[in-house]
């Protein structure tokens, strides 16, 4: 079993997103039963709250469903159940490592840094238009599947 937590600052944009499409992606290639997934913001702002509206939208159009999910706050505690604990962004990611525990033995790091290219920030889209939405959703498609490659190299 491997455990995924993706994070941004909110949870209601970013993380969201990559939780939803990479829950699909699992669920499509037959893995739900090797692979957890949750989402968790950096921030308390939005805990409780759905994924924002524009990121439902654009997601669903793609066929990927964020309707059951619900904002929350990583908290230390994710660092004795997750393997990978995947930010976002530099900031998220540096939120984070005030909170890791010295001994985590799992992976913290940027979840674009499983694609090869410059391109190491997933952009908050919350107060652009709805082409960000876009933009967030073709990064962590790629992303998603790159991580589900090293994810499955892992479990054979």
């Amino acid at each position: 079993m491997k455990r995924v937590l993706f994070v941004c600052l909110g949870n209601i944009c970013r993380s969201p997103t990559a939780h939803g499409v990479f829950r699909h992606l699992v669920e499509q290639q037959g893995l739900a039963h090797l692979i957890e997934i949750d989402s968790a913001g950096t921030a308390a702002y939005h805990v409780g709250n759905a994924p924002d509206h524009r990121s439902a939208a654009a997601a669903l159009q793609r066929g990927y469903d964020l309707s059951d999910l619900r904002a929350r706050q990583a908290i230390p505690a994710d660092f004795d159940h997750y393997d990978y604990i995947l930010a976002m962004d530099g900031q998220n990611l540096e939120d984070l490592q005030g909170i890791c525990p010295a001994d985590y033995k799992g992976h913290l790091g940027l979840f674009l840094s499983f694609v090869d290219d410059s391109t190491r920030d997933v952009p908050d889209p919350y107060y652009g238009g709805a082409s960000g939405f876009d933009q967030v959703l073709d990064l962590v498609e790629r992303a998603s599947d790159a991580l589900l490659q090293q994810i499955r190299k892992e479990l054979s």
